[in-house]
């Protein structure tokens, strides 16, 4: 065997022990993943009914349903894509189609991607601090939803970008020379190519706002509200709280126990709910797609 037939077959060992690796990792993955679902869904389906789902909470919460939690969040959640999602993609735009790349632009693209690791407990303290304290709006259904907003923009704004750049440079150019203004090349050209991944990234950004409770904690939410609210200023229940409330501050958690399963159950339904919308949304989009 010559040496470059050697390398090769080291080569494809290599290959062979590296996807396998990865393949191994993929279903251990999966494997937890399924088996938290099972465990969940397990625990919280019988106690899952029509009455749990629109009945208020009752008797400290050891009795009723959870649904001004599902109001709560379903409030909240609005706002937060009304608010995030025409900022987060005008900001896209502007930094992919108009900005003149240089030190400016890189850095806060930098700064855009860093702020999307920030925990989500240092923006509740800032939301608790700006539009709670500074600008005098109080622990408020508002006051939560600009909190998710401000912790979900650097998720739209960079699937929004990243979007844009997908859509060939051929589409600018060919829209520039036929006479269109730079505003009719995006409007016409550019967004319904990119709209799909758009959609997507920001219903991914709502989604994991649906489930965020630190922020909500100190903005908004309440322990124990079975009232709807019936304005911007009022508080609210939410399922994340409310599920946090039922798992470690409860004063009988055995009895609470299968409520906060079902809570659990539901809250991860939302949220593959919104995922499935994204999926769904992106396949249709991208079949009309012009490319």
């Amino acid at each position: 065997m010559t040496e470059m037939e050697r390398n090769l077959r080291n080569k494809k060992i290599a290959e062979k022990v590296y996807f396998s690796m990865c393949g191994l990792f993929m279903i251990l993955t999966i494997a937890v993943l399924f088996w938290i679902l099972y465990d969940v869904a397990s625990k919280g389906y019988s106690t899952i009914n029509w009455t749990f789902l629109t009945d208020r909470p009752r008797e400290q919460m050891t009795a009723g349903g959870i649904w001004p939690a599902i109001v709560g969040t379903f409030y909240v959640a609005s706002l937060t894509i009304i608010i995030s999602v025409p900022v987060g993609i005008t900001s896209a735009i502007y930094l992919n189609e108009y900005a003149s790349k240089g030190t400016l632009v890189r850095v806060i693209r930098l700064s855009i991607r860093n702020l999307s690791g920030v925990p989500s407990i240092v923006y509740g303290l800032f939301g608790l601090g700006l539009f709670a304290a500074t600008l005098g709006l109080g622990t408020s259904l508002i006051s939560a939803a600009l909190t998710l907003s401000i912790m979900s923009l650097p998720w739209v704004i960079t699937a929004s970008e990243e979007a844009l750049k997908a859509v060939p440079q051929s589409f600018r150019e060919g829209g520039l020379a036929l006479g269109a203004t730079k505003w009719q090349m995006i409007r016409q050209l550019v967004l319904p190519n990119a709209i799909s991944g758009m959609a997507t990234g920001s219903i991914l950004a709502l989604a994991r706002a649906t489930g965020e409770t630190a922020p909500i904690i100190l903005t908004g939410a309440a322990f124990f509200l079975p009232a709807l609210p019936t304005s911007l200023s009022d508080r609210f229940m939410a399922m994340p709280y409310h599920l946090y409330i039922l798992a470690t501050q409860h004063m009988s958690p055995a009895q609470v126990r299968p409520i906060a399963y079902a809570t659990a159950l539901v809250l991860i339904a939302m949220v593959m709910g919104l995922n499935m919308v994204a999926i769904i949304w992106r396949y249709q989009i991208r079949k009309k797609q012009t490319w």
